[in-house]
């Protein structure tokens, strides 16, 4: 994982000696942007929590084609400044939370072999100063693991970024910014490993080692425990493969917490669609089947290292979905952890089968409330695109989530979970069936109705399908370039705030 090292200093912007000077530009003319007046037609500069950087106040930025858009980065010389050089960011139009969050993300994303960045940017409150910093450690991701000899470009350091910020409010500033960003890097890590280096029990693996420093306890339920215990759902899925099914349980539960969020994470470590095999190209990024357990993982292991007073349990329900003389064959039927049984007409429609498992034992716990994650179904994608998270469940517990997951900045959209589709799941020859093979409508909804099953009785629950917005493909925006994106971990990490307080 790499890992900046954020600061905060209270100096005037131009005295601070960094490689690269960020400074924030909006659309449009601003009185208060330079002493002297307007920059230019269009485009003004952002005053920084210091004030404003005097030695840009004269810049004809229309000149030298700085508009203030999202994520445009200008490069200047430093003159003027102690810095050796100067970047513009672009803002938007607007200089709240996300916006300064965003910028300071995309700023460090395209510095990638800058060793120290000054980032000069609206941050005259606390939130701000977060958000920069928040950005900024999330900016600064990078995967190396698979990097050769054959890397014919630099990779990323470890590098020293500080955000201006007034003094009476950059005290500690950089701790939870930092532990936020740890758990999003957590999981891209995870994500973007390749699955051929990455099976159920690595994953176990890792959590174990997580845990070694922090008040976190680990149990790993290896396939004779998934048995005894009655785990249908995960062994089915799981016994295709080489590499044997896990549910890896992770506990951070302090003594004087009063609330308990269980979250459980839909663990495919590959997804070959099972002897319901996938097209060549719907196979290829299935490694990233899992992220739904890296998910929850990192919330919980980020919840340890803020003290969180919430008690807090991560199910990773782990399998390889692989064809062989082993596999579940369509037709099968398992029987979950809660004892109602299921008739596989589909082998590619594995997630919820391990997550009711999952959440079946939470249930047991009887927890405060239950949230899933799974990257699901390509109807999400369908429905709601690549970046923007599909949400059914509770509604209280919906409109809780979907406030905290709007709080910071992650896109999400409740779904509804329409009652006729109850009949669609019926067996003839079992208590359900895992998929309509045949009716794609409203594949999404038909997920969210099959996982509803395995809930406890009166425990608010709420199902996040992240299938499209889990990977970015495209262009970089914001903090984000491609592969993993870590989304929704910033959703459970402020959920479980919200839940300590109560």
């Amino acid at each position: 994982m790499v890992r900046p090292t954020l600061s905060t200093t209270s100096s005037a912007p131009e005295t601070t000696t960094a490689d690269v000077l960020v400074v924030g530009v909006r659309p449009g003319s601003s009185t208060d942007a330079a002493p002297s007046g307007d920059t230019a037609a269009g485009a003004s500069l952002a005053p920084s929590a210091a004030g404003v950087v005097e030695a840009l106040a004269g810049l004809d930025l229309a000149a030298i084609g700085v508009t203030g858009a999202k994520d445009q980065l200008v490069r200047l010389p430093g003159t003027g400044v102690a810095a050796s050089s100067i970047a513009l960011i672009g803002l938007g139009s607007t200089t709240g939370v996300a916006a300064i969050r965003a910028a300071a993300g995309s700023a460090v994303r395209q510095l990638p072999q800058v060793a120290s960045i000054t980032l000069a940017l609206p941050t005259d409150s606390a939130e701000l100063v977060d958000a920069a910093l928040e950005g900024a450690a999330l900016g600064a991701y990078a995967f190396t693991r698979h990097k050769g000899a054959g890397t014919t470009t630099p990779t990323r350091g470890d590098q020293r970024i500080e955000v201006v910020a007034r003094a009476d409010v950059a005290a500690d500033a950089a701790v939870r910014p930092a532990i936020v960003a740890d758990a999003a890097s957590l999981v891209r890590d995870l994500v973007n490993t390749a699955a051929g280096d990455l099976g159920p029990q690595d994953v176990a693996d890792v959590a174990t080692g997580l845990a070694a420093d922090l008040p976190l306890t680990v149990e790993v339920l290896d396939e004779q425990a998934l048995e005894e215990q009655g785990f249908g759902g995960i062994l089915g899925v799981g016994r295709g493969s080489a590499r044997p099914p896990r549910l890896v349980v992770v506990r951070y539960a302090p003594e004087s917490a009063t609330k308990h969020l269980a979250l459980v994470g839909k663990g495919i470590t590959f997804d070959s669609g099972g002897l319901s095999l996938k097209p060549a190209a719907s196979m290829l990024g299935m490694k990233t089947d899992m992220t739904g357990a890296a998910t929850v993982l990192a919330a919980t292991v980020a919840a340890a290292r803020l003290g969180l007073d919430v008690r807090v349990t991560a199910w990773l329900a782990l399998a390889e979905n692989m064809p062989s003389g082993t596999a579940t064959r369509p037709g099968d039927v398992l029987t979950l952890k809660n004892g109602k049984t299921v008739e596989v007409t589909n082998t590619d429609a594995e997630g919820r089968l391990v997550l009711g498992d999952g959440m079946a034992a939470a249930s047991l716990e009887t927890p405060d409330a239950i949230v899933d994650v799974a990257t699901l179904t390509g109807a999400q994608v369908v429905a709601l695109g690549d970046r923007t998270t599909g949400l059914m469940g509770s509604d209280d517990l919906v409109a809780k989530v979907r406030a905290v997951a709007e709080g910071v900045s992650e896109p999400i959209w409740p779904m509804p979970l329409p009652e006729e589709l109850d009949a669609r799941l019926a067996s003839d020859v079992a208590d359900m069936v895992n998929a309509t093979v045949g009716n794609p409508a409203g594949g999404m909804l038909l997920a969210g109705k099959f996982l509803e099953r395995f809930v406890g009785e009166g425990i608010p629950w709420a199902h996040l399908d992240i299938a499209g917005p889990s990977e970015h493909k495209g262009g970089g925006y914001g903090w984000l370039g491609k592969g993993a994106t870590g989304v929704m971990v910033r959703t459970l990490i402020a959920l479980a705030e919200d839940l300590q307080s109560e």
